[in-house]
């Protein structure tokens, strides 16, 4: 996708994958100060990467997760571009959400980020965790409302707008963050899962006649705007969109 967008623009440079383990971060990081314009952060770095990093923007600070960083003369600048690619995902498909009701499943950094980004646009939102700790912690740190255990279904089939963040879906295709049979009445399904394009809880929610929304939208906009804070230049995201769809239709071939 972003070696795509890089051919496109006429810019030289490549995208490279760094498998890190977590006690590799520092060492990787200070690669990253000597020899990159900038990385992406995913899981499970996006919250522990902070204490590395030399300057945070405020989305990033009042999200508490960075998944995009700038190397600027060996400072290293924690963005989050997840929050605006996720409005930018939903703005593309005509979903509304200023002043709906939104659930989002699981607490990490892409649920901190999506958070963030539907209350600072007038939505009304609610966190339900598996782990009850993490989730209270983003609802306290956020104002959001907490939901537990018991009111899970009754929130699920009142909701204007359900998003899965968690794993659910990407380990397990066949697996589904929700209990069989329950959905929104009325509501949007999104899944941030972008491989396999179609989850379960998905592909139940379209059966039901549901409107939803897979994960490659808000992977292309948080790229696109990710390349943008590398570059200074605003990408094709056509171009990254048909390079996503390519890579995502060979890892199902293999």
């Amino acid at each position: 996708m972003h070696e795509a967008a890089l051919r496109a623009a006429g810019l030289e440079g490549s995208y490279q994958a760094l498998e890190t383990p977590p006690a590799f971060l520092h060492a990787r990081l200070l690669e990253v100060r000597r020899g990159f314009a900038g990385v992406n952060v995913t899981i499970p770095h996006k919250e522990s990467v902070l204490e590395y990093l030399d300057e945070i923007s405020p989305e990033a600070k009042a999200i508490g997760a960075v998944n995009t960083i700038v190397c600027d003369q060996g400072r290293l600048i924690g963005y989050n571009t997840d929050a605006l690619g996720f409005i930018y995902a939903l703005d593309e498909a005509g979903i509304a959400y200023r002043n709906k009701k939104a659930l989002i499943l699981g607490a990490g950094g892409a649920a901190r980020a999506i958070a963030y980004a539907l209350k600072e646009a007038g939505a009304r939102v609610a966190v339900y965790n598996r782990t009850r700790e993490r989730a209270m912690a983003l609802c306290e740190a956020m104002g959001l409302q907490l939901i537990s255990e018991p009111l899970l279904a009754t929130e699920v089939l009142g909701c204007d707008l359900l998003i899965n963040t968690t794993s659910v879906g990407l380990k397990d295709p066949g697996s589904s963050p929700l209990p069989p049979g329950l959905l929104p009445q009325a509501g949007v399904v999104v899944d941030i899962v972008y491989s396999p394009p179609t989850t379960r809880l998905l592909h139940e929610a379209r059966e039901a006649g549901r409107v939803t929304l897979g994960g490659l939208p808000m992977l292309v906009w948080q790229g696109a705007l990710a390349f943008e804070l590398w570059t200074g230049i605003k990408p094709d995201v056509q171009v990254m969109y048909a390079a996503a769809r390519a890579g995502l239709q060979n890892l199902s071939s293999l």
